[in-house]
């Protein structure tokens, strides 16, 4: 059946291991050491009260990274932390017999050996701690961290280390030396000193030689390619469908250990991923297919929920507590109880290049059909996770997020399209530098192979410098729909200045009607919004100038094509402006008019500039019959023209003829207390607050009114923003309503006439209208 394969080759991989530890303890006679500190002296052991005391001096509160900042904080971290370089040890030879014990312990082959790496002294008193935490690699060769307990007499500051769901306890020894190694991606702590103090040297552990030995001939390594070659013959079936679709394109086999980007290598990989990294090298090269190693992004979503939470609650009983409390973000996902796994998505965002052997960024979501595993994603442990309480159409959900490294395989006749889809910059250069090679028929071959997958082009990072490069093989494939394949997933706010002459040689090359089929596409995504267009094109809408003059060569197809790009921008940036222009000229519509001011003088100049009439027209059409509720935008606009003057004038015109009409209306009197209700609802609430708030000298009224019927007049109020207080008096049945007209009316009335003096000036400063 479907599926079977990948886990069959998950079972012989688990078969392929014997149990190896995550992390070892030794001790060693405390005769077996000699650690000295600058300023105190030899260590005597079991450490004094009288010596801690003295390395307390010597010391500072002890730092933990987080990201990329390095923070001090007690709750988090409480320790001190003495100089390293105050800090002598010397082992004797026993020692060395010790890391060796451990190397073959931790699973590491026996040409392979571990150097320790002096990182830091630690002095921990009475109460002191360190939360639960993992170590960074701080070297490229780091695999593992020893953690020396010195003989002291103290009870508690047990060190912790957990993996994959599993924890082992190491206490500390009065008179002998306790050695904790583990690998650097255990997650661990050390619990509270009781009594005493706990005194530590921490290691890092580096390795020298290669884990990965050559595999000898095995049995498995046999089974294993039988079992690639069949995963990568079987149908899929479709979610929720029976039906099958193609079969899948690679494996993606998770190994057990966690990686940094800088510690990811074939030579360093950690205990039994090393042994299953051979095989299935092995496996592959007889197989004929490829194998690289990646880095892993897991997201698991289960149905989940808090055995502390009144059930009560998920039905909203307790409709008066605040919606703050309900019991979500992040926390300890231990407390939470998982019920059913609801979905899994795995992304890869690094790999070993499988050409250049170096560290490459990537982007490629992998579906549950290609990854199979030896440890369930869930017995380990994520690096965070938040709980979503019931919110009533969704919620009781515990998200986890872990990092996990993978054998990523694929047949080798697929390289080229499974490489191109982790990395499309990699494929464009390779399609150039085929085609530039006169292997065009080769390149459109190869181009082809994408077609599955190249949709999703539109979603990996650094889009300008991918589009940059789509531009050019498009140019260079010589082939019409080819080239429309590449360049369709990107969308027209990416194209930029600097890809102006690579555009104008496609517009050159294939013509006027496939440039404007390919800017109707790229516009696709513009879809008019009440408000909240992304903010990406209303950005790059305030630089179409520079992109127009890099396309405007005269009598060019690149020109037309710029004209297109202005016509298209102003279509999209109409239907931004035109909600807000109705109903009530709220504040937050004003902002919105303000915030589309830069964008619509970007579109202004490019217009004026190209002699795109029809623009220009519409948009002066528009601030004219719009009249003052197109004010804030029309300003906005001119304020952003910069040194931009052509197009401008008969909008800066317009503008103060409206402002002066404006100025010239006759102030409201002192005691004139009408406000007009916008239209909208026709209701007999909304008739009886209208006549309420078009009496001039009526300022408050007392009503009666049903809970709904309140909320009613509460939302016709603030959604016109009104200057009027409305609370309610919670004293007989139904309660009343109190609406007060507030003096907001006359200071809002008076900002106003004051906002338009000051435009109406630098108006007449600025673009020099006739007062």
């Amino acid at each position: 059946m479907p599926g079977m394969a990948r886990e069959r080759v998950a079972e012989l991989l688990d078969a392929s291991a014997e149990p190896i530890a995550s992390s070892v303890c030794r001790k060693l006679p405390k005769t077996e050491l000699l650690v000295a500190v600058a300023g105190v002296g030899p260590l005597r052991f079991p450490v004094s009260d009288e010596q801690a005391a003295q390395l307390r001096g010597l010391g500072h509160r002890a730092r933990f990274g987080r990201g990329e900042q390095t923070l001090t904080d007690p709750e988090v971290r409480d320790t001190w932390e003495i100089p390293k370089e105050l800090v002598r040890v010397e082992w004797t030879e026993s020692f060395a017999a010790v890391l060796d014990g451990m190397r073959q312990e931790l699973g590491l082959p026996p040409h392979c050996k571990l150097t320790p790496e002096l990182h830091s002294m630690l002095l921990y008193e009475t109460g002191q701690f360190f939360v639960a935490h993992q170590d960074s690699e701080k070297d490229d060769a780091m695999v593992a961290t020893l953690v020396v307990a010195l003989p002291s007499a103290h009870t508690g500051g047990e060190l912790v280390v957990e993996h994959q769901g599993q924890s082992r306890k190491y206490r500390g020894l009065k008179t002998s030396a306790s050695l904790v190694a583990f690998y650097a991606d255990c997650r661990h702590q050390v619990l509270p000193v009781t009594t005493g103090n706990r005194v530590t040297l921490t290691y890092n552990l580096l390795l020298a030689g290669d884990t990965q030995a050559a595999m000898a001939e095995s049995p498995l390594v046999n089974k294993l390619a039988t079992s690639l070659l069949a995963h990568f013959a079987t149908p899929v079936v479709l979610p929720y469908s029976t039906r099958k679709g193609n079969p899948p394109t690679r494996l993606a086999y998770l190994l057990d250990h966690e990686y940094t980007a800088r510690g990811l290598s074939w030579s360093r990989l950690k205990g039994a991923d090393a042994t299953r990294g051979a095989l299935l090298r092995a496996a592959a090269e007889q197989a004929d297919c490829e194998i690289t190693l990646a880095l892993a992004e897991i997201q698991e979503t289960w149905g989940a929920y808090d055995p502390d939470e009144d059930e009560d609650e998920w039905y909203g009983e307790y409709e008066d507590e605040d919606p703050g409390d309900e019991g979500s973000g992040s926390a300890d996902d231990r407390d939470y109880v998982l019920q059913d796994l609801i979905e899994t998505s795995t992304t890869l965002a690094h790999w070993i290049g499988p050409e250049t052997g170096r560290l490459e960024d990537i982007a490629l979501d992998i579906s549950d059909a290609e990854v199979a595993s030896t440890t369930p994603t869930a017995d380990m442990t994520p690096y965070t996770s938040e709980y979503e309480g019931y919110m009533g159409n969704y919620g009781n959900t515990l998200d986890r997020w872990y990092r996990r490294a993978a054998l990523v395989i694929w047949p080798r006749g697929q390289g080229f399209a499974s490489r191109a889809e982790a990395s499309p910059g990699w494929a464009l250069d390779e399609l150039t530098a085929m085609a530039r090679a006169g292997m065009n028929a080769q390149a459109r071959e190869a181009a082809r192979s994408l077609e599955s997958f190249w949709h999703a082009a539109g979603r990996y990072p650094a889009q300008a410098e991918l589009l940059g490069k789509a531009l050019e093989t498009a140019r260079e494939l010589d082939d019409a729909q080819l080239a429309v394949m590449l360049l369709r997933p990107f969308a027209l706010e990416r194209l930029a200045p600097g890809h102006g002459p690579a555009f104008a040689g496609l517009a050159a090359h294939y013509g006027g009607t496939w440039i404007d089929g390919l800017l109707h596409d790229w516009s696709e995504g513009w879809r008019p919004a009440s408000y909240g267009l992304v903010q990406a094109p209303l950005e790059w809408l305030e630089n179409l100038p520079r992109l127009c003059a890099a396309l405007s060569v005269e009598g060019s197809p690149s020109t037309a094509a710029a004209r297109r790009i202005v016509d298209l921008s102003w279509t999209m940036l109409a239907g931004q402006i035109g909600p807000a222009l109705d109903g009530p000229l709220t504040s937050r519509q004003e902002a919105w008019l303000t915030t589309l001011g830069a964008p619509c003088s970007g579109i202004i100049a490019a217009a004026a500039q190209l002699g795109s009439t029809n623009v220009l027209d519409d948009a002066h059409n528009l601030a004219r019959t719009a009249g003052h509720r197109a004010h804030a935008l029309a300003m906005a606009t001119l304020r952003a023209a910069g040194s931009h003057r052509a197009g401008f004038g008969e909008l800066a015109i317009s503008s103060a003829e409206q402002i002066r009409a404006a100025l010239a209306q006759p102030q409201r009197a002192p005691g004139d207390w009408s406000i007009a209700l916008p239209t909208g609802c026709a209701c007999e609430l909304c008739e009886v607050l209208g006549t309420f708030l078009r009496h001039p000298e009526r300022r408050a009224l007392d009503w009666p009114l049903a809970k709904d019927r309140r909320r009613h007049v509460h939302a016709r109020i603030d959604d016109a923003e009104l200057p009027v207080r409305h609370e309610t008096r919670r004293q007989g049945r139904p309660y009343t309503l109190v609406l007060t007209k507030t003096e907001a009316l006359f200071e809002r009335e008076s900002l106003a006439r004051e906002r338009h003096q000051v435009d109406l000036a630098w108006l007449t400063n600025e673009w020099k209208v006739s007062t």
